[in-house]
């Protein structure tokens, strides 16, 4: 049966305008976006075939690839390119709201982020949120990938890039592919390091995250591993 052939109540458009998007499912949200279904599937059931395609994980959902989401039957490329065009805009939406605000008023935003940049990666990324003198967001790099257990990082470069910033504070951030967020003794070592290491150029190193499946970011500072 077709979305417009429901009840108005159960339907997902009419229910958005009356409660928000809030009261409505996932699959309900993607349903609106993608606005019309297949033969013999309404909006809402495709929704539901894409979300079971990824676990039901709208992280992973997000990381997808173009090829992976125009694999689902009823997707196609141009709805594909419609989806990663919404998610890059959260993305950026997001990143321009740290660039203004002070980042550390708002470290809910933060870590939407940075779930968003890293929780559904395959292998381990190793990023920076280099900041101003009033904690605005100036750049976010991804300094380096690795394998699915690690990443190689080296200090100087972090520092180098830090001076290329004209940054005054970091704040740095890493998957763990895993699913567990709980730091590793290497992990504990790294940020001494890399405290020190920018301490020298008068860079302070306000916290270390760890993103690791859909659990909000584990906070190295709020575990005081700083």
């Amino acid at each position: 049966m077709a979305i417009s052939d429901w009840p108005a109540g159960e339907r997902p458009r009419e229910r958005l305008l009356a409660h928000g998007p809030a009261a409505l499912s996932d699959a309900e949200l993607l349903a609106i976006y993608l606005r019309v279904g297949v033969r013999g599937k309404s909006a809402v059931d495709l929704a539901r075939d894409l979300l079971g395609r990824f676990d039901g994980q709208l992280g992973s959902l997000v990381e997808a690839s173009l090829a992976e989401l125009a694999s689902v039957s009823g997707i196609g490329q141009a709805k594909a390119a419609q989806l990663k065009a919404s998610f890059e805009l959260a993305r950026r939406a997001l990143s321009q709201e740290l660039a203004i605000r002070d980042t550390l008023s708002s470290p809910g935003k933060v870590r939407d982020w940075l779930r968003l940049r890293l929780a559904a990666r395959p292998h381990e990324v190793f990023m920076a949120l280099w900041l101003d003198a009033q904690n605005r967001l100036l750049k976010a790099d991804e300094l380096f990938t690795g394998t699915l257990t690690q990443t190689s990082v080296y200090p100087r470069e972090v520092v180098k890039t830090a001076l290329a910033h004209n940054a005054a504070a970091v704040i740095l951030a890493h998957n763990h592919p895993s699913g567990i967020a709980e730091p590793s003794r290497a992990d504990e070592m790294l940020t001494r390091s890399l405290k020190e290491a920018l301490a020298m150029v008068d860079v302070r190193l306000l916290d270390h995250f760890i993103v690791a499946g859909h659990a909000p970011p584990l906070s190295f500072a709020e575990r005081g591993l700083l």
